[in-house]
């Protein structure tokens, strides 16, 4: 099914040239709502994991790194045996320039099983250890595992 079914605003307001800003807008919008929307949620149950999740994606998204951290470093301790919730959070301290506690964070991942080292490859997220020795031995030494 074509995404667009499943948004009716897209509908409303077609992004056509020349309404690049308005379109700009309307995801701005969106991703405010979005953040209170999930905020409301997380005071009735502030142990949603479902929801700390996509928060904590939704304040990367929008450059609220410190924010971001400290949602996942809520879901670490929720999830302590989380490999995915390890390597949100080495995301976000690589986001902020914490190169030690990103590389130690992202060998935790590792060793609980996240695997996808192409990703991690890419993964712009890590922009401030990819050229970091450490992180292409880290790399390398469990690639092959």
């Amino acid at each position: 099914m074509d995404q667009s079914q499943n948004n009716p605003s897209e509908d409303l307001n077609p992004v056509v040239p020349g309404n690049s800003q308005k379109a700009a807008l309307l995801v701005q919008n969106q991703a405010d709502f979005e953040l209170e929307f999930y905020q409301s949620i997380l005071k009735i149950n502030p142990d949603y994991v479902d929801v700390l999740r996509v928060l904590g994606n939704l304040l990367t998204l929008k450059g609220k790194y410190a924010e971001g951290l400290a949602i996942d470093k809520r879901l670490v301790r929720l999830r302590p045996a989380d490999a995915l919730a390890h390597y949100n959070l080495a995301c976000s301290y690589s986001l902020l320039k914490r190169v030690e506690m990103s590389l130690k964070t992202l060998r935790l991942a590792i060793d609980l099983g996240y695997s996808d080292f192409r990703y991690m490859k890419e993964d712009s997220d890590l922009e401030s250890i990819r050229h970091d020795p450490r992180f292409r031995q880290l790399i390398k030494d469990c690639e092959g595992r």
